[in-house]
């Protein structure tokens, strides 16, 4: 930002503990965004500055600063060194990780908790390739993220000089656009495109790849700079005919269900949706994506759809007459075998990308635009159908589902062995941590059981790698969402497969005073694989037994390797000691906290629709199928 001059505090971001201290901002949730796109394509306050001599390195940190941004996360290298230097003076907090990974899954984490753009930084080469994970996962769950590399000069792009690789091209099919800079007057306006990119119409990634004679360049810097993006026109409003008719199926539907996805959270759009939701009095199942958008506790949630859904979310789906799909995208975990999902309903899809709406299942009413936009105009047009019609009779439908939920609820089986239940270790950190915590879940068996055993009550409270299922997501998602969001608890719900991809990252939390907790749920076992194994393989475990649980020569041994980084550890192994170890990582706010969860290796997760079966065969525990009547 320009020295002394103003900033919007809706977009400074607080600090964590132990960095250095920044400008007063006035704190404010997600839901609360001003959309600044309204008002200015070019994201920040707008400052007017003159034209400037500089660097392109210096033109790129003092974009930044323009365009609001208070946190980085990176590691520097050769490529990127010019733009390192100037960083020593910004007012900005970078947080230095230990592999580009890391600072890829953070700028995710830190997103998705303030629902600003998230900001990561690395070299040419394998610095690059490293981020290609994290810009991937971001891609599939539509984070909003700017990635600055550094490239080799210009003059020898094309040469396989040294630490060179064509990130542009490497990234092309998973970001929303890759620029190549080699100009440094193209840095002011570049930079302001990728965050406009980012953070408009479907959220997602964005590289700037910036060779390095362009950062030594000298060019002239004023801000703010014009945007130029010929045929990028996001569609905000849905089309009010198409409205009309979807309440007028909705007014007419006997069995309507809500398919809630992760786009009603990007849109910050929990409000409306439950405005919608009371309105019509039809149940509402929140994908593994939004949950949370929708209350745990609203009479009206039946559950989190898929293969790893309830049952009462799973049959919603299954009979339902309607389908109210908002900010979803039919993907397979929900749809099971898509030709036999949802087979007698009707579907209204509204969606901002285009290019989702019919792309699995046929829309009968498309409706582009920002759900966020879309659910008031929806609102509206029902209120004013059921006025006209009357407001249709739910009672037997209710009484269907309501009756599966009784039946059917979430639970689990204790192990035959005498170890813990992963299922009842998870829940008691939910329970007394409670609904204004942030839950991080890295990828498998217990990314599932927090899914289903934590009570989510609010938005932005869960994060997972939901399309990429990426291993290592939690630890450095974790670390990023403590960053933006320093006075919420911060737990990275692992398992120790998970875990040893990215634990490294437990350094920069220690250095940087980023008190995450991590529960490490260890089943000594790559445990979703292990499931497949007993469930589709007759037992045959190959390669998934990792040594690190009961009986085993626990290699590493998770308490000494948190001590080696300076992190608070304890280990878990019986059920009375849960709530007593997990109050004293509660309790400890000024370093990270480790605990290594010991539990046993043979839970599973349940319900679970097998793959290639219809979500009809849904089962509640091995080779047990619901026994309902269907409504007639």
């Amino acid at each position: 930002m320009s020295k002394g001059s103003p900033i919007s505090p809706s977009l400074m971001a607080t600090k964590s503990a132990g960095a250095h201290k920044a400008p007063e901002r006035v704190d404010r949730p997600a839901d609360a965004g001003v959309d600044h796109a309204a008002v200015s394509p070019v994201l920040g306050p707008n400052n007017v500055v003159p034209p400037t001599p500089m660097t392109g390195s210096q033109a790129i940190v003092r974009s930044l600063e323009e365009l609001g941004v208070q946190d980085i996360f990176g590691l520097p290298g050769g490529a990127i060194l010019p733009t390192y230097d100037p960083l020593m003076a910004s007012t900005m907090n970078h947080v230095l990780v230990r592999h580009e990974q890391g600072a890829g899954h953070a700028a995710q984490g830190y997103a998705m908790v303030t629902g600003r753009v998230g900001v990561c930084i690395a070299t040419s080469g394998p610095g690059a390739t490293n981020l290609v994970t994290a810009i991937m996962d971001a891609h599939m769950d539509s984070v909003p993220m700017v990635v600055i590399t550094g490239q080799v000069s210009s003059g020898v792009i094309g040469t396989d000089a040294f630490q060179e690789a064509d990130i542009v091209g490497i990234t092309m099919p998973v970001t929303k656009h890759s620029f190549l800079v080699t100009n440094p007057d193209d840095i002011p306006h570049v930079m302001a495109e990728a965050f406009h990119l980012a953070s408009t119409g479907r959220p997602g990634p964005v590289l700037v790849d910036v060779a390095k004679d362009a950062q030594q360049g000298q060019t002239t810097f004023s801000w703010p700079p014009k945007i130029d993006l010929p045929g990028y026109r996001p569609v905000v409003r849905g089309h009010s005919k198409q409205v009309r008719e979807a309440a007028r199926l909705i007014a007419a539907a006997t069995k309507p269900v809500l398919y809630v996805g992760g786009g009603v959270v990007k849109a910050h759009a929990s409000a409306e949706l439950r405005e919608l939701a009371e309105l019509s009095g039809a149940p509402v199942v929140t994908t593994l994506m939004a949950r949370g958008v929708f209350p745990d506790s609203h009479p009206q949630h039946v559950g989190m759809p898929g293969m790893h859904g309830t049952v009462s979310a799973v049959t919603a789906l299954q009979q339902s007459d309607l389908l109210i799909t908002l900010g979803a995208r039919f993907d397979d975990r929900v749809t099971g075998i898509l030709s036999s999902f949802a087979p007698n309903a009707k579907v209204i899809h509204a969606d901002i990308d285009p290019a989702e709406i019919s792309k699995n299942r046929t829309a009968d009413v498309p409706i582009v635009g920002s759900v966020k936009e879309i659910i008031p105009e929806l609102t509206e047009a029902l209120r004013l159908q059921f006025e006209a019609t009357g407001t249709p009779d739910l009672t037997n439908w209710w009484a269907f589902l309501n009756n599966l939920k009784e039946t059917y609820p979430l639970g689990w089986t204790e192990p035959e062995d005498g170890l813990t239940a992963p299922q009842r270790v998870i829940e008691r950190i939910g329970a007394l941590t409670g609904p204004e915590g942030v839950y991080v879940a890295g990828v498998g068996q217990h990314q599932m059981w927090a899914s289903q055993f934590i009570k989510y009550e609010r938005p932005h409270a869960w994060l997972n790698s939901g399309g990429a299922g990426t291993m290592g997501y939690a630890v450095p998602a974790a670390m990023g969402a403590k960053v933006g969001n320093p006075d919420r608890v911060v737990w990275a719900i692992d398992g120790d497969g998970c875990f040893q991809m990215t634990n490294q990252e437990l350094a920069t939390c220690a250095i940087n005073k980023i008190p995450i907790k991590v529960a490490v749920i260890n089943n000594s076992s790559l445990g979703m694989v292990r499931q497949w194994q007993t469930l589709f393989y007759e037992g045959r475990y190959s390669n998934t037994d990792l040594n690190t649980g009961h009986d085993t020569v626990r290699i590493p041994d998770f308490v000494k390797l948190a001590d080696a980084y300076g992190c608070a550890s304890f280990r878990c192994e019986r059920d009375e000691d849960i709530d007593a170890t997990i109050q004293q990582a509660l309790a400890i706010n000024d370093r990270p906290v480790v605990i290594d969860f010991v539990v046993s290796p043979n839970s599973m997760v349940w319900p679970m629709v097998p793959a290639g079966v219809s979500n009809d065969q849904i089962q509640v525990a091995r080779n047990m199928t619901p026994d309902w009547e269907e409504e007639d």
